[in-house]
């Protein structure tokens, strides 16, 4: 089972599940714990390969990953806590996996917020890709990491979630790199399944305004789906908009979960 921690409210009922993104692990959301506990009961997971989850699966059983796969390793720690249903907070790759368990078992999920959210790739995000894949046995696996971080988060102002990532990603086996890469490689078709329709959850976006790469997408969505979907841009902000404007994050989740 994926190592997992809660965090347990004296009288709330309800839950949030913080789901990660790829390379990093739930430290990712420091800066959150000490607001979401006063209001919330809280679970965090470290994917598989991440965090303290570096040895689950076992290596003879380790294969190639599916959203799926990774998806249904979270439900298990929520089965296992005899947790119903909750509500939903990830970044970045970590919003797939949450629409993955909705792909699932949508009634596991009171609402979803999505931080950084990926539901496309721009043309340069799909180059970005294709580069990778061609490189990806020809450098170091490291390099590649470094070099979509500066992609996704360049600049002074963005730095701080950057080297958090690139600290984290330091952390990754280079096997276990290949397999969360592989699983980056098949995105545009699991884009194209997932984003066909809006599940019938309740769902906040909140993307920074810096996000180039998924921020436009992301408007066209709000535009089709508004009956279901709320969208929150905080200025000044990248992807890791959880590291990047903490305070503007905690309340914007926090006052969506109330008013669920």
């Amino acid at each position: 089972m994926l190592f997992h921690k809660t965090y347990t409210h004296q009288t709330s009922q309800e839950w949030l599940v913080l789901v990660h993104g790829a390379g990093s692990n739930s430290s990712i959301w420091f800066k959150q714990l000490k607001e979401f506990v006063k209001h919330f009961n809280v679970l965090t997971v470290d994917l598989r390969g991440h965090g303290k989850s570096k040895d689950y699966p076992e290596r003879s059983l380790r294969k190639n990953y599916t959203f799926e796969v990774v998806s249904k390793d979270v439900v298990e720690v929520l089965n296992h806590l005899k947790i119903q249903s909750a509500h939903f907070v990830g970044i970045s790759l970590g919003t797939l996996i949450i629409r993955s368990i909705g792909d699932i078992d949508s009634s596991k999920i009171k609402s979803m917020i999505l931080g950084g959210a990926i539901t496309n790739l721009n043309w340069f995000g799909q180059f970005m890709v294709f580069f990778a894949k061609i490189c990806r046995y020809l450098v170091p696996f490291y390099w590649l990491y470094l070099l979509c971080a500066y992609i996704l988060m360049p600049g002074g102002r963005h730095k701080e979630a950057r080297m958090h990532f690139v600290k984290e990603a330091q952390k990754l086996e280079q096997p276990e790199f290949l397999r969360w890469f592989a699983l980056t490689l098949h995105v545009m078709p699991t884009l194209r399944d997932f984003f066909k329709k809006e599940l019938p959850i309740p769902t906040l976006y909140i993307m920074g305004e810096d996000d180039f790469m998924f921020l436009p997408h992301i408007k066209d969505r709000i535009v089709k789906f508004h009956q279901h979907a709320l969208l929150k841009i905080i200025e000044s902000c990248g992807h890791v908009c959880n590291v990047e404007s903490p305070e503007i994050f905690n309340e914007e989740v926090i006052k969506f979960v109330k008013t669920v």
